[in-house]
């Protein structure tokens, strides 16, 4: 496979140590740059420092070298009342959170320090969506991408902030981009060219947008053609997009409900949709690209891990499944010719990535919703309640070590900076590496 892109051409390898603009890295790999990163830590050591954050969160952070940006939303609970009246509309899970009120807000950090410079209200919703107690009001990751900071807050709306100035350039919270989440947002953007692209997959309606990423307005907006279930609940999903280069053109890679499809990023027009086979909604999980293939949890119901040919071919056929361990929340993550793949009950595969083929696979402590990184050679797994295992990819399961933070919960994914790592917990943001 062709070199491929993710909202921008591939950024040289000597450049990563100064940026990772988005959730999971430059392309989206979940691959660190080359650096001295931690093996072990906690909260009493190799802490560089510890930040409380306003509010409460699940993104990841983002930064350029020079700030580190993440979202967070400040809840005001409702009432007993106004939830339990609030809730006679839920069609969906009762484990959610009911809000009276929310602030969704950026927070602007200096690296070495720790200080948060700058606290953005970005909007304020009175009663909002639901959203599912594993979930956040701020759980897409932005975007940072030459000095611009690009927020999708799902359904609330999005907003492009000046990463110097602080300055707000354009929000867009149009009717347009409404939909039901029912579980609340979870796909984060993408820039491309131009535009920022996210997924609108809600029980009510389902497309992929992209906004203009200059002034915000709508450029394209394609809605879902694929046949999809009566439940409504069946036709929901919160992954985030990718954008590959496969027979010499730039593909945008979309999973939604039951099916997989395939854009073109310029003007949102369908290329290809393949159904799962299976029932696949509620995607969360974020496919990968490598090997001139395409790898994805198909999430909720019975998740399996697909991997789809599509280089040389003009639709992606189906190349191997894998039924057993596959994740519905954390992302899998491909090491040369292997694929590792964490589900959120801690069972850890290790597969052959090319054939299918199982060579190992092992149940952990924990249960696990962060996507996982890989750095200095080795695996980094986080789990919900703030352990991290450092594991050596290989023929056997190979634990270097446990390293505790405070248990608050941790969804989010590890962001790199320097020779350490960024790791936010639901309100705290750790900076953890040698002094």
């Amino acid at each position: 496979m062709k070199a491929f892109i993710l909202g921008f051409i591939l950024t040289p390898v000597c450049i990563w140590g100064v940026n990772w603009p988005q959730w999971r890295g430059p392309v989206a790999s979940g691959h660190a740059p080359t650096g001295n990163y931690p093996k072990t830590w906690s909260s009493k050591e190799k802490v560089l420092w510890k930040t409380d954050l306003t509010g409460r969160g699940h993104s990841s952070p983002v930064h350029d070298g020079k700030y580190i940006w993440v979202t967070t939303a400040i809840e005001t609970p409702a009432s007993l009342e106004e939830k339990e009246e609030r809730l006679k509309e839920n069609n969906g899970l009762p484990t959610v959170t009911v809000l009276s009120k929310v602030s969704l807000r950026a927070l602007k950090i200096e690296p070495v320090s720790g200080k948060i410079i700058k606290d953005i209200e970005v909007f304020e919703k009175k009663q909002p969506q639901w959203v599912h107690k594993l979930n956040s009001y701020a759980s897409p990751s932005p975007f940072l991408e030459n000095g611009k900071l690009y927020i999708h807050f799902g359904a609330y709306g999005n907003v492009c902030i000046d990463s110097m100035s602080e300055k707000i350039i354009w929000k867009n919270d149009e009717k347009d981009l409404w939909v039901m989440h029912e579980n609340g947002p979870g796909s984060s953007p993408v820039i491309w060219g131009n535009y920022m692209i996210f997924h609108l997959d809600g029980s009510d309606r389902q497309s992929i947008v992209a906004l203009d990423k200059n002034n915000g307005r709508i450029a394209w907006q394609t809605k879902r053609s694929g046949e999809m279930r009566e439940n409504p609940q069946f036709q929901k999903s919160y992954s985030t997009p990718i954008i590959g280069e496969f027979n010499g053109k730039f593909v945008l890679i979309s999973c939604a409900a039951d099916w997989l499809y395939g854009y073109d990023p310029e003007n949102g027009k369908e290329l290809w949709k393949t159904k799962y086979g299976i029932l696949g909604f509620s995607n969360v999980s974020r496919p990968i690209i490598g090997n001139g293939m395409i790898y994805l949890s198909t999430c909720f119901m019975k998740a399996e891990i697909h991997a789809y040919q599509l280089e040389g071919l003009a639709k992606p056929e189906l190349a191997w499944r894998m039924t057993k361990g596959a994740p519905k929340i954390p992302s899998p993550i491909l090491i040369g010719d292997q694929l590792y793949v964490i589900n959120d009950g801690g069972i850890l595969s290790a597969v052959n990535a090319k054939t299918g083929e199982l060579n190992w696979r092992e149940r952990l402590d924990g249960e696990f919703s962060a996507s996982p990184t890989y750095a200095n050679g080795l695996l980094y797994l986080a789990d919900r309640a703030g352990k991290t295992l450092v594991i050596r990819p290989g023929k056997a399961l190979d634990i270097i070590s446990e390293n505790e933070l405070d248990g608050e919960p941790h969804m989010a994914s590890f962001a790199p900076i320097g020779n350490s790592f960024l790791i936010r917990t639901d309100s705290t943001l750790y900076r953890v590496g040698e002094k």
